[in-house]
């Protein structure tokens, strides 16, 4: 995901919200080009805020923590800017039968310690990062393996530090054996939280997360928590995205729109996204330097069915809620045209893409008011919409509660948190008063990465705490087709089901809108709506 650029929960307008506060004067950076405060010479900036935890690649679910991850770590494949695969430290990964499948690393791969990249650390990384005891946020991502229930068990303590589906072949070569079937496994391959560990993590873990030592372009610099991460070029690489050039400072930002302001005054070259109030005028700023591109990620409002707001919840009130929503009002005004409403809760770009042809998703106030009425209501007839103020997401927040408000009479209020990572500390917490602005970009290109890692019951991303015996048997029958092209089907039928019990209520589809500085070129954008950091040149 975010190299394999994966996102998950999206922090800002741009893979997941719009920003709110502050114009912009419009200031000139044309003579700006490298004179950014406490650049070394040759780097090149972005605005990626604090990660939500320790830099270890299983640990990490968020976008922020990603991007620098992705910089550090390199997994056995990638995917290219039409979300097909790209292998990076593997030489291949084949299969007869989905079940079982032989990885083959390509030789010469070495940490950035020195020490080798092998087939065992793959194996002992993945049995660590499953591990219940050791805590990983992404265990849930080896589920598939054989062996996982006895490292990680629903209940007690594990069986075992080993799961039973990897085997060491030899020093580039491991098995892996599924408990059953599972045609897109290949895919999954590509989500940074499967890059290995080198010997020196398992010495002290917490230390590591705060100095890693990767096998990806860059090697870690320094972490000042809060203001900024620096990685440097890793000159012996030897991935197809090698670093072209010599690091990156990935600089923390209160707001949107002080990162727009630093990128147009020349103290940062390359924003990930630009918030409402820039939006309008920032192609006028930048030029041939602003960027639009659509990418495979979703905004979403997600109900928590632990608060006294949606447990035991019918689901015709969340689809009336969904109807009072004007989502083209929205996109077009709040957002400036810059997304577009979402019919179905996979986004473009990704395999078994589909539209519903459902009205859940169209604005029909009377349908929506008759559709909560119907449904018994929601207690109280208030709820509240938790989302990120460093994000940007105040301004759509507060017209989408209004939409609510003046079709439904039900009160809708914005409940900002300070940052990204507070957000996701009361998500992981159960701690929302009753929804959150939930944001999420493809960790690879195939429907079920927005299905089952997101409203299986056991997946570590639902944080709704959804759970559905008919949706998660849906999900298993869909893992367990035949084929690649089985698998996508039946996800699509998955979807349908999932339709009538609304775990989540999709807003609209992602662009990216963002720009960069005179300072750089070659800035480009991959499927995940990441900037392509290795490929950016400074001037």
């Amino acid at each position: 995901m975010r190299g394999a650029k994966s996102a998950k929960w999206v922090a800002g307008a741009i893979v997941v919200a719009l920003s709110a506060t502050a114009c912009g004067g419009g200031k000139s950076d044309s003579d700006s080009a490298s004179k950014e405060k406490g650049k070394p010479a040759g780097y090149v900036s972005i605005d990626v805020g604090e990660p939500q935890k320790p830099l270890i690649p299983a640990d990490t679910n968020e976008s922020l923590g990603s991007y620098v991850i992705q910089s550090l770590f390199t997994q056995l494949l990638d995917f290219d800017s039409a979300g097909k695969i790209v292998y990076t430290n593997a030489e291949s990964v084949k299969t007869t039968d989905s079940k079982t499948w032989t990885v083959k690393l390509k030789s010469g791969w070495k940490f950035h310690d020195g020490t080798p990249v092998t087939a065992e650390s793959y194996v002992k990384s993945w049995n660590w990062y499953a591990n219940i005891n050791n805590k990983q946020q992404n265990a849930f991502w080896f589920s598939d393996i054989a062996g996982y229930a006895d490292v990680h068990p629903e209940k007690g303590a594990p069986k075992s530090d080993k799961m039973s589906g990897l085997k060491v072949v030899d020093e580039t070569t491991f098995t892996i054996e599924l408990t059953a079937p599972v045609p897109y496994f290949e895919y999954k391959l590509g989500y940074a939280t499967f890059a290995p560990l080198p010997e020196v993590f398992y010495k002290d873990t917490k230390a590591f997360g705060q100095a890693p030592v990767g096998n990806g372009p860059y090697i870690f610099e320094k972490w000042d928590h809060k203001k900024l991460i620096q990685v440097k070029a890793n000159p012996d690489y030897q991935g197809p995205n090698k670093a072209q050039n010599k690091g990156v400072l990935f600089k923390n930002y209160a707001t949107v729109e002080a990162a727009y302001q630093d990128l147009l005054s020349g103290n940062l070259d390359m924003i990930r996204q630009v918030g409402p109030k820039d939006l309008p005028k920032y192609k006028q700023d930048l030029g041939d330097r602003a960027i639009e591109q659509p990418y495979a990620a979703i905004q979403s409002l997600v109900p928590v069915f632990y608060s006294k707001t949606f447990k035991g919840i019918d689901p015709k009130v969340i689809q009336g809620l969904s109807m009072a929503i004007d989502r083209e009002t929205i996109t077009k005004t709040v957002l400036n045209g810059t997304r577009k409403p979402a019919t179905s809760f996979i986004p473009e770009g990704v395999a078994g893409k589909q539209d519903l042809g459902s009205d859940v998703f169209t604005f029909n106030a009377a349908k929506a008011k008759q559709l909560v009425t119907e449904g018994g209501g929601v207690p109280g007839n208030k709820f509240w919409i938790q989302y990120n103020a460093d994000g940007g997401h105040k301004e759509w927040v507060t017209a989408v509660c209004e939409s609510i408000r003046n079709s439904t009479g039900v009160e809708c209020v914005p409940d900002a948190k300070p940052d990204f990572q507070t957000d996701l500390e009361a998500r992981d917490n159960d701690q929302v008063k009753s929804m959150y602005r939930g944001g999420w970009v493809a960790d690879y290109p195939v429907n079920a990465n927005f299905m089952r890692e997101l409203y299986g019951t056991t997946a570590e991303a639902n944080n709704g705490r959804f759970s559905d015996k008919a949706v998660d048997a849906a999900f298993k029958k869909a893992d367990n087709a035949k084929s690649l092209e089985e698998s996508i089907r039946l996800y699509q039928e998955a979807e349908k089901l999932v339709l009538t019990k609304m775990p989540a209520i999709p807003l609209w589809e992602y662009k990216i809108n963002g720009g960069h500085s005179k300072a750089v070129d070659n800035v480009k954008v991959d499927f995940h709506g990441d900037f392509e950091i290795t490929g950016v040149t400074a001037k």
